[in-house]
């Protein structure tokens, strides 16, 4: 499965994203998770990608964000603040499987 993950800069969320892939170990999920900025997100969801999670601290931006994705049917949903930790990995996968299927 491949993740992308939104965030201001693309790079606060370095840690989520080693807490994404943490737990998808866990559960012997293979996946392959990237973080962008906000303002590389139209080029990069061109790239084949899953799912879109967006960040807390731009969850404002989520219609941009998913009408850019629209063309690619790429579905798009905001990470909760309680998943958006180290710690967070466990949620954010449950999340995901809820708009996945």
């Amino acid at each position: 499965m491949k993740i992308l993950l939104v965030c201001s800069g693309g790079m606060s969320s370095a840690i989520v994203v080693k807490a994404i892939e943490k737990e998808a170990v866990k559960v012997g999920l293979t996946v392959t998770v990237k973080s962008v900025g906000s303002g590389e997100f139209g080029e990069e969801i061109k790239n084949g990608w899953d799912i879109a999670l967006v960040a807390p601290q731009v969850r404002h931006r989520l219609a941009f964000f998913q009408e850019a994705a629209a063309d690619y049917h790429v579905p798009v949903t905001t990470v909760t603040p309680q998943g958006y930790n180290p710690l967070g990995g466990a949620i954010i996968l449950a999340d995901i499987k809820k708009v996945l299927g």
